[in-house]
């Protein structure tokens, strides 16, 4: 792990991660170096976390919902199309996102006809592929929630049988998706990071560390 230790005159030690990826612990000046490594390895989560979070969303900017902006919808960019109408919704259709709504002015109203159509096309896609891996797995899913998550693509409770997938997840490639989704289908056999864990991505996936390189990309 790449960090910025600075020793100062402060009372506090001090964690700090910043939007670019890069760790920054400022601490007093007679701090020890087994008292920074301890620091380190104790807060390792909560640093693995905040990268996570800003790698997650250092593409993004807030969108203005109007004809012209880019839209990801399965690992390709689409143009939107703000359409005046009296019925609201949102067609794929002549390779634009068209966005048909009332009051083309009403950035709050579009990007909530947005997320919708987001979430509609989510729950579609994601039961096709469980349906596909279903059969190497042999286990059921109970519940799949599609929601907004800040540091994760998916997390799995293989007790209860959960499925939950990042909303955002609906915009990569259909190969990272199916890598998210069979890696926390196989959580409902190995609810861990063991060998086994990873053995049986192996076995079955056996090109799920190139997936996972183009998904962080």
């Amino acid at each position: 792990m790449n960090v910025q230790v600075i020793k100062k005159d402060v009372k506090h030690i001090n964690l700090k991660v910043k939007p670019n990826g890069e760790v920054i612990l400022s601490v007093p000046k007679n701090t020890t170096q087994k008292d920074i490594e301890y620091v380190l390895k104790k807060r390792a989560d909560w640093i693995a976390k905040k990268k996570a979070y800003f790698e997650l969303h250092k593409n993004e900017k807030e969108k203005e919902y109007v004809s012209g902006e880019n839209f990801c919808y399965l690992g390709k960019n689409y143009r939107l199309k703000v359409i005046e109408a009296n019925e609201e919704c949102v067609k794929l259709q002549r390779g634009y996102i068209q966005l048909f709504v009332k009051d083309k002015l009403n950035t709050k109203r579009k990007k909530e006809l947005i997320e919708f159509w987001y979430k509609q096309r989510a729950k579609i896609y994601f039961d096709k592929v469980i349906l596909k891996y279903k059969p190497i797995i042999n286990q059921d899913v109970k519940s799949l929630k599609i929601r907004k998550m800040k540091t994760r693509w998916g997390s799995c409770n293989a007790f209860k049988k959960y499925i939950n997938l990042n909303l955002k997840l609906i915009k990569k490639p259909k190969e990272c998706i199916e890598y998210v989704i069979f890696h926390e289908l196989a959580h409902l056999i190995y609810p861990n990071h063991s060998n086994k864990f990873y053995n049986y991505l192996d076995t079955y996936m056996s090109d799920w560390k190139r997936r996972k390189e183009r998904l962080d990309k």
